[in-house]
Order: C-alpha cells, then sequence, then structure tokens
C-alpha cells in the first residue's frame, strides 16, 4: 500500500499547499517503491497515475503553464520510465535466482534424495538445513541403504564450504550405497569410504583438491536381531530413544579418526552392538544440531532436551528438534544441520 500511500500524500500536499511549494518528492517515490514490489503492470500503472495526478492538480490550481509545474512533471515523468527499467532489472533478476534455486534444490535430490519412509520394520525419518539462507546443500549428508546384511545409515559432516565440500559429500554417498551392498561387515564399508576420499583426493589438484576430512557415523540394523551396530569416526555420537522416554548416548569406546585421515595412522574400525528395542528410536546427527548457540553462546543440548518425552513418530522428533534448534538460536544458525531418525517396530 505504500505507493498508494505516497500518492495520496502527495495529491494532498500540492492541493493544500501554496503554489511554490512542491509535492514532486513524494510522486517520484511512489513509483521507485513499487518497482521492486509491483508486476510491470503494477509499476507502470502506478507511474501513471502519478503523471496524472501531477497534472490534474497543476491544471487546476492554474499553474499548468508555469515553468516549477512543467519541471515537476518532467521529473515525475523520467523517474517513472527509470522506475519501470529498475521493474524490469528486478524481474531479470528474481527469475534467475528462480532457476538458481531449482537448480540448487534438484541438486540436493540428486546428493541427498529423501529416504524411503519405511523399509521392514523400520520407519525413517531425516532432514537437511543449510546454515546460509535460502541454500538448499552444503557440507553436511545422510544416506541410508538396505541391504542383504540389515539397513545400513551413514550421518556425516564435511570440513570445508562450498562447491568442494559438495562434490566430498557426493563421493561418500555414491561409496556408502556401493559398499554397503557388497561389504559384509560395517568395518569394511567404513574403509571403503576412506579409500574413495584418498581416491578422489589424489585426483584433485589445486583449488579444486578436498580440503579435508569427514566425520561420519555408520550404523547397520539387521532385519532380524533387536541390535544396532555402530562405526563412529570422530562424529558426535548418537542417542538411542527407548519408548519410555529415556535418552541414552552411544558414545564410541574406542574413537577412530574421521574419513580421510588414513595417512596420519590406521586404527582398526571397530563396530558396537547394543540392544534396539521394540519401540525405540535412534538418531544420527551432524554438530549443526550439538554445536548450535543462543545469544550467551550457551550450546543446545539435544540429550536433554529429548530426556522423558516420547514422540509419535520419527519426522515428528527431527521437526522438533529443528524447530527447538531455530528457538534456541534465535534463527540464528551458523553450521548446517543434517539429522537422521530410524524406529524399530516391534513383529
Amino acid at each position: 500500500m505504500l505507493p498508494a500511500l505516497l500518492l495520496v500524500a502527495g495529491a494532498f500536499y500540492d492541493y493544500f499547499t501554496p503554489a511554490e511549494f512542491s509535492a514532486a518528492p513524494l510522486f517520484t517515490a511512489a513509483p521507485l517503491v513499487a518497482a521492486p514490489l509491483y508486476s510491470r503492470r503494477g509499476t507502470i500503472l502506478t507511474g501513471v497515475a502519478c503523471v496524472l495526478v501531477v497534472l490534474l492538480l497543476h491544471s487546476r490550481l492554474g499553474i499548468l503553464l508555469h515553468i516549477d509545474a512543467f519541471t515537476e512533471l518532467v521529473t515525475v515523468t523520467t523517474v517513472v520510465a527509470l522506475a519501470v527499467l529498475i521493474n524490469a532489472l528486478v524481474r531479470r533478476g528474481d527469475e534467475q535466482l528462480a532457476s538458481q534455486r531449482a537448480i540448487a534444490e534438484a541438486a540436493q535430490r540428486a546428493v541427498l534424495p529423501d529416504p524411503p519412509e519405511r523399509i521392514g520394520t523400520f520407519t525413517i525419518a531425516a532432514r537437511y538445513e543449510a546454515a546460509q539462507r535460502d541454500a538448499s546443500i552444503g557440507g553436511d549428508l545422510y544416506a541410508v541403504q538396505d541391504s542383504p546384511y540389515g539397513v545400513r545409515l551413514v550421518v556425516g559432516d564435511v570440513r570445508g564450504k562450498g562447491m568442494g565440500a559438495v562434490a566430498a559429500v557426493a563421493v561418500v554417498i555414491g561409496a556408502f550405497r556401493e559398499a554397503a551392498e557388497q561389504e559384509a561387515t560395517l568395518e569394511a564399508v567404513a574403509r571403503r569410504l576412506d579409500r574413495a576420499l584418498a581416491r578422489e583426493g589424489s585426483r584433485r589438484e589445486g583449488l579444486d583438491a578436498f580440503e579435508g576430512f569427514t566425520t561420519a557415523v555408520l550404523a547397520e540394523l539387521p532385519h532380524g536381531d533387536g541390535v544396532v551396530r555402530i562405526v563412529n569416526r570422530g562424529h558426535p555420537p548418537p542417542m538411542l530413544l527407548c519408548p519410555d522416554g529415556t535418552v541414552r548416548p552411544l558414545p564410541a569406546r574406542d574413537p577412530a579418526l574421521p574419513l580421510g585421515m588414513g595417512e596420519l595412522g590406521a586404527w582398526p574400525d571397530r563396530a558396537e552392538q547394543t540392544r534396539f528395542p521394540g519401540g525405540a528410536t535412534l538418531l544420527l546427527y551432524t554438530d549443526g544440531l550439538c554445536e548450535a548457540r543462543d545469544r550467551h553462546g550457551e550450546f543446545y543440548d539435544p540429550a536433554a532436551s529429548l530426556e522423558g518425552r516420547v514422540f509419535p513418530d520419527p519426522a515428528g522428533l527431527i521437526a522438533t528438534l529443528a524447530q527447538e534448534v531455530h528457538r534456541h538460536t534465535g534463527d540464528g544458525t551458523t553450521d548446517d544441520m543434517a539429522m537422521l531418525a530410524v524406529r524399530r517396530h516391534a513383529r
């Protein structure tokens, strides 16, 4: 409504003040405000309305042929023409931005497709939020793969930003999907991911090279057994949410180096097994969740927040966590956040 209000204010000002006073600033502001907000047609109509109001006022006041009135009319007409040009540039920029967003969303769906909602006795939900506003993808990752050995999961965080991090995400997920189908153990899957990152890193040179490492946690959920096996490569520990509301963090007893740091030493992976009863939910996440800070610098503590609470499904759990993180940070998150939740149903 601002362009219309400026137009009305200008008309009242010109009509009720002496002739030597001019409302040109108001009449020129109206189309300029309309340019980024309205369509091309709306901007043109606003400009035409301003010119017509100026002509009508000058005619009614009997100053149509005065030099000052003519100068005001030329000024308003020139600004209207500029407003139409600005509107065209803004529309073009909006179209380019929409195209870029569509490409980013397609890239996200290709690299991070939504996992199936149900595999056997497991219900699955995932969520990814980039820290950069309007971004669709970044350096965090998740993937779910059904295999002859059970449902296998990975959640990870690539060091670095930009397209280099996205490229590393694509390498890790591609290698994980292949290895999850072929390797008999979760430890062997982790070693395949290590080799894939090392191979890709040696292939790239200069600015295109990978910047560093990837923290990751891998999990295996056998179809017939109420257990979960976990290999943690320097990543925040998963949490097991029991049906009674109890929260059990699952830290690694034998920590290992992140993926891509094999040149620093070799530590054998050891999958750690724990019970995963029916009705329980396994939550895997990146540090964008547990390191989210409020304005006082306090970290968000997901374990403390979830203790004693029961959620109807994994989707409700991660939606609640995302809302609480945004509330905790005042919508000022500085890191990407990925969450993957799996609930085992009793047969």
